[in-house]
């Protein structure tokens, strides 16, 4: 039996005739040169079809914006390589910290994990439909004298937004990883991190790292410290960066759990002084769910909850009523098994194998597939015998 897709209707269905309507007012309204569609995936395991849905109508879209209005399009693929790469709580503060992707791996290496996970999707597309792409990583992005100009200049006035960018807490993440060499550790929420101007063109960072405790940090247009904004506060800066007239129509495409997220970033914008018709244009595709309704996700196909540090877990002799209780000390993730045994040490995973034997075995055990969702290490301490 084949199972496709199904998108239910919507109060549009009467209003459209073709999905590419839905940007008709907007493209005529701004004449653009060109147009960019812009999608973005944090790259912290294998696409599941959900993402590629959503990867695929970008380029669709394109080609049929590029028909319909006799415009040149391509598609830009933002690969956030700031998502958590591992985390770790400070032991004795008891605050979250995580070393993203850009941090933890070398630029070949990431080059090869969006070369392996996402080119063969793009370069097929972009074939089939002759519609130029291109591959950004937020590295790339935050280091852009644009965006950094952007940030600066929105400074001064974020306490009009900060509400709309958290509206828990009040204050958007700024996460400026501790700059030691090798180090790249970040408070998670950036509790402790301060940033303040000292010149219109510069700003200052302080926080606490996990390992090197206070630093300062100093951020620049064109030069310094690794700029890492939480999602909200980044995508405004990014859109509001996009946003510059220079011939070039940018169009977010996002899927749809993003529709609330996007309606907080649009709200932060207007308080900054934007109007309407100068907001992104957006186009949101269908979301993937699963029979319970839930949203389709990483996470949710990891299966179960991950434990956190303070929980205790539960051992039992199979077969016998002997249990053994142990308290979770830490929790770190890794992108595959191998940088498991590698950051963890094969002697604190299995004394009695080599890093090599253990890999085998435990390869042996999950497929390919299920390695690409990511491995977790989680250090335990013997608490009671039952």
């Amino acid at each position: 039996m084949t199972y496709s897709p199904l998108s239910p209707n919507t109060v549009l269905a009467n209003a459209l005739h073709h999905a590419e309507d839905v940007l008709a007012p907007r493209i005529m309204a701004a004449t653009p040169e060109r147009i960019t569609m812009v999608v973005g995936t944090q790259i912290n395991g294998a696409p599941h079809i959900g993402t590629s849905l959503v990867q695929s109508l970008a380029f669709t879209m394109a080609a049929r914006l590029r028909d319909r209005f006799g415009l040149p399009a391509e598609v830009l693929f933002s690969a956030l390589d700031n998502a958590p790469y591992e985390s770790a709580t400070d032991p004795v503060s008891s605050h979250r910290y995580q070393r993203a992707y850009a941090q933890a791996l070398d630029d070949e290496a990431l080059t090869d994990l969006i070369t392996t996970l996402y080119e063969p999707l793009f370069t097929a597309l972009s074939r089939h439909l002759g519609i130029p792409h291109r591959v950004e990583t937020y590295s790339q992005q935050q280091a852009d004298e644009q965006f950094r100009r952007t940030w600066l200049r929105l400074l001064p006035r974020l306490d009009a937004a900060r509400w709309w960018l958290a509206p828990s807490t009040g204050t958007p993440h700024l996460r400026v990883p501790c700059p030691h060499l090798g180090c790249g550790w970040a408070e998670k929420h950036a509790e402790r991190t301060r940033v303040h101007l000292t010149d219109r063109e510069t700003a200052q960072v302080a926080a606490v790292c996990l390992h090197h405790g206070p630093y300062r940090a100093t951020i620049s247009p064109t030069g310094g410290a690794y700029l890492d904004l939480a999602t909200l506060y980044r995508n405004m800066v990014k859109e509001l960066a996009l946003s510059s007239p220079h011939g070039t129509l940018h169009i977010m495409v996002k899927g749809g759990d993003w529709v609330f997220g996007s309606h907080l970033v649009d709200e932060a914008l207007q308080s900054l002084g934007l109007i309407r018709s100068q907001l992104p244009a957006r186009l949101f595709c269908p979301q993937v769910v699963t029979d319970t309704g839930a949203k389709l996700s990483k996470s949710l196909i990891r299966e179960g909850r991950t434990p956190a540090p303070g929980d205790t877990i539960r051992f039992r002799i199979k077969g016998t009523d002997e249990t053994c209780e142990v308290k979770v000390k830490r929790v770190t993730e890794y992108p595959d098994f191998e940088a498991l045994l590698d950051g963890e040490g094969p002697a604190n995973v299995n004394p009695t194998a080599t890093g090599e034997q253990q890999l085998n075995n435990i390869r042996a055990i999950y497929s390919p597939e299920k390695e690409a969702l990511g491995a977790l290490a989680i250090e335990i301490e013997h608490t009671a015998d039952h």
